[in-house]
């Protein structure tokens, strides 16, 4: 079970692999689309409802980034980013942070330096070992796709 203190205000993920199965699916058109869980967009709407900041920090670009983000009005949102810790820093820097007021989810080597500058870090079983392995680090139940963002939310919420 994921562990989180009260007082976080700011929730920072990674989207594919956390929010998506980190699958590509590439339609008859040569499309790529993404499939996302509704547990998860729920997971968007709850942490507004309740209060939280949002920020989400992608190595890629996606239309399903910008229609999570639009609908949820979430305050930060980064794509196509290839040093995400300094993104991380700024958002930390820019919202006056502390290090027990944010979360960052992560799931894949370009999430290794956030993670690890993240007092709370969070990730999914299916994240590559290397993350898995980070020191202090919490691993949710649920897959990246399958529930795991609603069931970080949800251990927030409790």
């Amino acid at each position: 079970m994921i562990n989180l203190p009260k007082s976080i205000k700011m929730v920072i993920t990674d989207f594919d692999g956390i929010i998506t199965d980190n699958c590509v699916y590439i339609d008859s058109k040569g499309e790529m689309t993404r499939k996302l869980n509704f547990k998860d967009v729920m997971a968007f709407s709850l942490l507004r409802k309740n209060g939280f900041m949002i920020g989400i920090v992608s190595g890629e670009s996606n239309s399903a980034i910008e229609l999570i983000s639009n609908k949820f009005q979430v305050e930060e949102t980064h794509q196509g980013i290839r040093n995400k810790l300094l993104v991380i820093k700024s958002i930390v820097d820019k919202y006056g942070l502390k290090e027990d007021e944010f979360v960052y989810v992560g799931d894949d080597v370009n999430d290794y330096e956030s993670l690890c500058y993240s007092k709370y870090a969070v990730t999914v079983p299916d994240a590559v070992k290397r993350i898995r392995e980070i020191d202090g680090i919490q691993i949710t139940v649920k897959r990246g796709g399958d529930g795991a963002f609603r069931e970080i939310v949800d251990s927030l919420l409790e």
